[in-house]
């Protein structure tokens, strides 16, 4: 069975109000009826047209369109909706009633000739929502609940889709990684007949952090050091996201020298790793005791950090 894009047929947006439905239909009808237009294969248009009209101008008709998922297959084996009933009325004599099998599987009237007359309810599972949201570096680290605002559409009485907030509060489980999802059962669209409601995934992405870069479950900071630290060596403070830790910084470091945290990155089994990049900085000479001093050590080290590149 083919699934039916009603709001593309209309050549609408699935939150068009019910005068936008309305509209679009009168124009398209003019366009395509059979008594009148020389569009090529009009009549199968003007059907169309007719049939995605019907469902989307009937408040309830919509919301249960709405609720399908085009993506999912399972409903196309699913057994058929006689929750709604079609009432016989204008769109019948207009095409005798040929609607597409999608429209009779769903929305099809009952008669005493079809199989629609059963009592057995449709039963699908709502459709899953997907949402992204973003976290601190620090959540992943002691785990967190975090309170989050979803905005969601739904259609009201009058067949116009609105928009609905709601607010949930969720657990981060600690060792989170970057693009990871949650996965949030039943918060997802309502089923339809007995079917169970979808379920919400939340896809986890960190916020920007002025310290650390994340790669994986691993961190990468720059750490300033003075030149004395890196010339002759030191042991300073480096604050990580699970506390400071003290860090030996070997003699003769240089500006870009990569140091490694084994296991102090992002708790995982293996947990990730902090890589530490030296970053050189000379003190400015604002005073003149300073510039006597960089005077000074220009002589006695007489150092010229371009001799390998022969000048």
């Amino acid at each position: 069975m083919e699934y039916k894009d009603y709001y593309k047929i209309m050549g609408l947006q699935r939150n068009a109000s019910k005068e936008e439905i309305k509209r679009a239909y009168r124009k398209l009808a003019r366009k395509y009826h059979p008594d009148i237009s020389k569009e090529p294969a009009a009549e199968a248009n003007f059907k169309e047209v007719s049939e995605a009209y019907e469902v989307l101008r009937d408040p309830k008709k919509r919301a249960t369109y709405d609720r399908l998922d085009p993506n999912l297959k399972s409903w196309q084996q699913a057994d058929r909706d006689s929750s709604f009933e079609f009432s016989k009325g204008e769109f019948d004599d207009l095409h005798g009633g040929a609607f597409s099998d999608f429209f009779e599987a769903f929305f099809g009237h009952k008669d005493q000739h079809s199989d629609f007359n059963r009592s057995a309810q449709f039963n699908t599972r709502g459709s899953d929502h997907h949402a992204k949201v973003s976290i601190n570096l620090e959540d992943a680290f002691f785990g967190a609940t975090r309170s989050i605002n979803l905005q969601t559409q739904e259609a009201d009485s009058r067949g116009s889709i609105r928009a609905v907030n709601r607010t949930l509060n969720i657990k981060i489980p600690k060792g989170i990684k970057d693009g990871q999802q949650i996965r949030l059962s039943g918060q997802g669209s309502n089923g339809m007949g007995q079917g169970k409601k979808g379920d919400l995934y939340l896809e986890v992405h960190f916020n920007p952090h002025p310290l650390y870069r994340l790669e994986q479950q691993d961190l990468h900071m720059q750490l300033p050091v003075t030149p004395w630290e890196a010339a002759l060596g030191a042991t300073v403070k480096l604050p990580t996201p699970a506390g400071v830790v003290d860090l030996k910084i070997s003699p003769g470091s240089n500006s870009g020298s990569k140091m490694r945290l084994k296991g102090r990155g992002i708790p995982s089994n293996p947990a990730g790793d902090i890589y530490v990049i030296l970053s050189v900085v000379t003190p400015p000479a604002t005073s003149e005791s300073a510039r006597k001093l960089y005077q000074e050590m220009e002589k006695i080290m007489a150092f010229n950090p371009r001799a390998k590149m022969g000048v």
